[in-house]
């Protein structure tokens, strides 16, 4: 069994303190998919813009890598962020 690390708080004795503490994560973690957003377009941008501009070389096989490093850094982003939400969810249902 994983030892989940709020086991020790239970909802009747969170005080005011706990749930701005919870808050703060909240908004710090959509904070952090939005990062994980924009360095994804960043990415995603560059590699169509080398693709676009340059027909040979090596900046063509970076745009190349650019393209699916860009998805999936958003699809990390995305999932990270899916994840510390099911466990503030944890702790808010306590």
């Amino acid at each position: 069994m994983v030892d989940h690390p709020y086991t020790r708080f239970r909802g009747e004795d969170l005080i005011l303190r706990d749930e701005l503490a919870i808050d703060r994560t909240l908004l710090a973690n959509e904070a952090t998919l939005l990062a994980y957003v924009r360095s994804a377009l960043t990415l995603i941008i560059a590699g169509v813009t080398f693709l676009h501009f340059f027909d040979r070389g090596w900046l063509l096989w970076l745009g190349a890598a650019f393209v699916p490093l860009g998805v999936g850094m958003g699809l990390f982003g995305a999932w990270r962020f899916r994840r510390m939400q099911r466990a503030i969810e944890v702790l808010r249902a306590r």
